[in-house]
């Protein structure tokens, strides 16, 4: 009895939690990591004007490289006309001292008019300027654009292809 009773109580204190650890802390995937977080929101600003803002599932700090490695990330540019133009990507690194960010996997840019799909995209802060030297393709409601790289200046929305461009125009395309 005394050893069926020691069982008992030995399973027992075996499979209580320690309720001293809170619940949620996030597993770094980064073993070099000075920080983890669960959940990131990021907003920088230029003068008093939001320029874009970062959010993210995951971020693991690197102080040694001043970079935010993330995962499942959101970033949302606002541009002049106050319209915005959404990325979304699977991987992204956001760099602390310039605030650039580097996305891959799965990335999708859309604004009102187009979606933009490619492996890799670079955001250079200083100029405000996406990029990439990775192929992308680009789709609106009439138009359909391929190339090899690409760069889009948000502050005149204007967009450069180079490489092997590819256009396909619906039949409703007008001039």
């Amino acid at each position: 009895m005394f050893i069926a009773l020691g069982s008992v109580i030995g399973i027992y204190i075996a499979t209580q939690r320690d309720s001293s650890i809170p619940e949620g802390i996030p597993e770094s995937t980064e073993p070099d990591a000075t920080l983890s977080i669960g959940k990131i929101q990021h907003t920088a600003t230029r003068k008093g004007k939001k320029e874009w803002s970062l959010e993210a599932r995951t971020a693991n700090y690197m102080g040694h490289t001043s970079q935010v490695v993330l995962k499942d990330l959101k970033v949302t540019f606002f541009v002049e006309d106050a319209s915005e133009i959404k990325l979304e990507a699977d991987t992204g690194i956001l760099n602390t001292s310039s605030n650039d960010i580097e996305v891959s996997g799965n990335v999708v840019v859309i604004n009102k008019d187009f979606k933009l799909v490619a492996e890799r995209l670079n955001y250079a802060n200083d100029k405000r300027v996406l990029y990439s030297r990775a192929p992308v393709t680009i789709s609106g409601p009439t138009v359909n654009v391929a190339a090899d790289t690409m760069s889009f200046d948000l502050n005149t929305q204007k967009v450069t292809m180079e490489g092997s461009v590819e256009t396909t125009l619906d039949n409703n395309f007008t001039l």
